[in-house]
């Protein structure tokens, strides 16, 4: 069983950036394909992007790729959402989970674990 921790949400200005941290804890989290989802009021859970159990490969969503990237460091148990170029329609809570397999699905369904949320909020 893996247990994932959010943190590194805020308020941030468009234009700016932030960098979110998934901390997993449980000796397999490195078996685990972590994915970023993101959801804002009224809508639903969306993918945002993902990263394979090596670090090898990682996925993104079209309106976030150029400016999202995912990286992790599975010494440390910990995957990172670096955000830059951030836009209003950014703010969202932002979830990771994660899911077995070789590669990352893209569905929230096919994943495992998810952490508690972390907001992130975008002003104009």
């Amino acid at each position: 069983q893996v247990q994932l921790v959010e943190s590194g949400g805020g308020l941030v200005q468009a234009g700016g950036s932030l960098r979110l941290s998934c901390a997993g804890s449980g000796r397999t989290f490195s078996d685990y394909a972590i994915g970023w989802f993101r959801q804002a009021p009224g809508k639903e859970r969306e993918f945002v992007g993902a990263i394979k159990w090596s670090g090898s490969s990682t996925f993104y969503a079209d309106s976030v790729k150029g400016r999202f990237t995912i990286s992790r460091d599975n010494a440390k148990k910990t995957v990172y959402l670096q955000m830059n170029s951030l836009k209003p329609e950014d703010t969202a809570v932002y979830y990771c989970a994660a899911a077995g397999g070789l590669l990352p699905p893209a569905t929230s369904n096919d994943y495992l674990y998810w952490g508690q949320g972390t907001q992130v909020t975008v002003s104009s």
